[in-house]
């Protein structure tokens, strides 16, 4: 009975958590490029690398967590 209900993918979440991490750094960086944004580098590199790396060792690290 359940031979026509399609599975979900495993790495349907990580591909999505992908586009929105990317999505949203190319915007934050974006958004200060054009804004003259005054932060200090080290905020701006926090906020376009430290956290999205973060976020996608903590993404991959549930992944590989599920059985």
């Amino acid at each position: 009975m359940s031979e026509g209900v399609p599975q979900n993918h495993r790495l349907r979440p990580w591909y999505i958590g992908l586009v929105l991490v990317f999505a949203a750094v190319l915007f934050v960086g974006y958004r200060m490029w054009e804004g003259n944004c005054p932060a200090p580098g080290i905020i701006e590199i926090g906020v376009l690398t430290v956290i999205p790396i973060v976020y996608l060792v903590l993404m991959y690290l549930t992944f590989i967590s599920q059985k």
